[in-house]
C-alpha cells in the first residue's frame, strides 16, 4: 500500500436544503476535489498526495471544508480558486495558507 506525504480530505456531504448551515457538497466540495485531483496529476504529485472525498467533517458553517493530514490542518470556505494556492503553498512549499484557516486553528496562526 502506498504511503502518501499528504492526504487531503474534501467534505462533499449534502444536507437537507432547509438546514441553515448549508452543506459543503452544495457549496462546491465535489468540484474542489475534482480540481485537486486534476492538478495533483498535472503537477506529478500522485505518488505523494491523495485527495479523497469525505462525509461530514462537522464544519458546515465554514464550508466547503478540507483537512490535510498528517498535520491536521483545516481550511474553510475553500473555493476552486483556492486550490492552486493550497497545492503550491501547503503541499509543495510546506507552508500553511493562513487566510483559509478554519476557526479553531489559532495554533497555526503566523505570529510574524
Amino acid at each position: 500500500m502506498p504511503k502518501y506525504d499528504y492526504h487531503i480530505f474534501v467534505c462533499e456531504n449534502v444536507r437537507d436544503k432547509s438546514d441553515p448551515r448549508g452543506s459543503c457538497g452544495e457549496k462546491g466540495g465535489k468540484n474542489i476535489r475534482a480540481l485537486l485531483k486534476k492538478r495533483i496529476a498535472e503537477l506529478g504529485l500522485k505518488s505523494r498526495v491523495r485527495a479523497n472525498s469525505a462525509g461530514c467533517l462537522n464544519a458546515c458553517g465554514n464550508g466547503p471544508s478540507i483537512v490535510i493530514y498528517p498535520q491536521g490542518v483545516w481550511y474553510g470556505r475553500v473555493t476552486e480558486d483556492d486550490v492552486e494556492e493550497i497545492l503550491q503553498k501547503h503541499i509543495i512549499q510546506g507552508k500553511v495558507v493562513q487566510r483559509l484557516l478554519a476557526p479553531g486553528q489559532d495554533h497555526l496562526q503566523d505570529k510574524t
